[in-house]
């Protein structure tokens, strides 16, 4: 993310999720890149930090070719998930729907290997998400990431981590 940030505003339009590209100009490639350009560099902190914070909160849960998989998957669901119901939006970038969506699973995981405290995770995730629904974005979030929140992104990464939190073995470790 940070070498794609080091690309400016010219490699993030090129790369960022648009639905005009994809739907007209067929290029698929923008369903993945678009979570790793940025609005600038104080979004791309932020969604750096959040990776840090989910890796030591639930990182040990599945093995890097696991969190591969589920990372592709929660692009490919959440870029799918605007396209399908979002036809007003006509372009995004960041990670934050992919973060929300590793939580989840991470969450789902744990649970699954017997720890009982992830359900506070789940349910606060939960919460927040059912927040941003109603009311929109957190208090101040649009500042701090430089421009608009797209909380539905936030919504279909959840929705994606919980199925992939159940498709994939967690580690017991």
């Amino acid at each position: 993310m940070t070498l794609f940030a080091l690309g400016g505003s010219e490699l993030t339009a090129i790369l960022r999720f648009d639905r005009e590209a994809l739907l007209h100009d067929g290029q698929v490639w923008r369903l993945f890149t678009g979570h790793l350009v940025h609005l600038g560099w104080s979004h791309t902190g932020l969604n750096i930090a959040g990776l840090v914070l989910i890796w030591v909160l639930v990182g040990h849960r599945f093995d890097n070719r696991q969190w591969s998989a589920i990372i592709a998957a929660l692009m490919l669901g959440i870029s799918l998930g605007l396209l399908l119901f979002n036809p007003t939006l006509s372009w995004y970038v960041g990670l934050s729907g992919v973060l929300h969506g590793m939580l989840v699973a991470g969450a789902i995981a744990d649970i699954r290997s017997g720890d009982k405290t992830a359900w506070v995770l789940l349910v606060l995730i939960a919460a927040k998400l059912i927040w941003e629904q109603i009311t929109g974005a957190l208090p101040g979030s649009e500042a701090a990431a430089g421009g608009n929140v797209i909380v539905d992104a936030h919504f279909y990464g959840g929705l994606v981590g919980l199925v992939l939190g159940f498709l994939f073995k967690p580690r017991t470790a």
